[in-house]
């Protein structure tokens, strides 16, 4: 059931990302990052009570996202580069190349960040799945990484 599951969100994240979403780009909420991380707003739409933002978001070579947590999940594709994510032990929690989709669960107890520790531009199609209004991350303190 889960890799099923896995195989849907994919295709999911993969369509999106091809056709956009069924409306155009709107304003969406600020989000934290390092130094010359950028965010775009590919489409925007309200369903239900629920914000679908698809962004690309795009992390220079040795450079992250800043340490946050999402309202709710979040469903990305690697397009270019190698994402490398962290939780609040300081390991890794995942290693992601270009072609690769990942997921991120929502709440304060999932602290994170993304960096490139590569020598390429990481660049990455986001699905937020947020409720109406909620900003895309909140800040959250280094939990006490030797990184940022």
């Amino acid at each position: 059931m889960r890799t099923a599951t896995r195989a849907g969100l994919a295709a999911a994240v993969t369509a999106a990302v091809t056709v956009g979403l069924s409306t155009a780009a709107g304003a969406a909420h600020a989000t934290p990052s390092g130094p010359g991380v950028t965010g775009r707003v590919i489409a925007h739409t309200t369903h239900g009570g629920t914000d679908y933002i698809l962004r690309e978001i795009t992390v220079p070579p040795g450079e992250g996202t800043g340490w946050h947590y999402h309202d709710g999940p979040l469903y990305g594709y690697v397009a270019r580069g190698t994402l490398s994510h962290f939780d609040t032990t300081c390991a890794s929690d995942g290693v992601h190349p270009a072609g690769s989709t990942l997921e991120e669960p929502s709440g304060a107890g999932h602290v994170h960040i993304g960096r490139n520790l590569g020598a390429d531009p990481v660049v990455l199609k986001v699905l937020y799945v947020l409720p109406h209004g909620a900003p895309l991350s909140r800040d959250a303190p280094n939990p006490g990484c030797d990184f940022e």
